[in-house]
């Protein structure tokens, strides 16, 4: 039996016409300790209160983990710290715009060894911060992949 609608030109003409293409975000996994003592900082979103990691869109003229860094200073107030340029990891999400509208978004992380935080910093009024062992910083953020990779630590 063959479909009406072949799967070619789905996939190939009206799919992409259709789904907007992931945008890329990066992403700062802020870590400190090791062992049974690794802690990972997690941050609140400015709108929902939600838990997440420091993140953002890539900066022109910085690298993806510059980027990520830069994230993690103003969100977080990293100042003192070790970033590897290579990503451990991705998730995918829907971010909510203003206009109410949901955009596909591929979020690449990287690892942080943080040294030192700031008590003052860009974002420090519109967020809380927390120190979480992997374990439980895998259950309060919402995205499953990056909950996978927490759990993972």
């Amino acid at each position: 039996m063959t479909s009406f609608f072949p799967t070619k030109v789905w996939e190939e003409y009206l799919r992409p016409l259709i789904l907007r293409p992931r945008r890329l975000q990066v992403a700062a996994l802020c870590l400190r300790g090791s062992g049974d003592n690794r802690k990972v900082l997690l941050i609140t979103s400015r709108d929902t209160g939600r838990w997440i990691i420091p993140k953002g869109w890539p900066m022109n003229g910085k690298t993806c983990s510059e980027a990520a860094l830069q994230e993690a200073w103003e969100e977080a107030g990293v100042i003192e710290a070790e970033i590897d340029d290579t990503p451990i990891g991705s998730y995918n999400y829907y971010k909510r715009r203003d206009n109410g509208t949901r955009e596909p978004v591929t979020t690449l992380i990287y690892a942080v060894n943080v040294h030192k935080l700031a008590d003052s910093y860009p974002e420090a009024s519109q967020r809380k911060r927390k120190w979480l062992s992997p374990k439980k910083a895998s259950t309060l953020v919402a995205e499953p992949e990056l909950q996978e990779l927490l759990a993972a630590l």
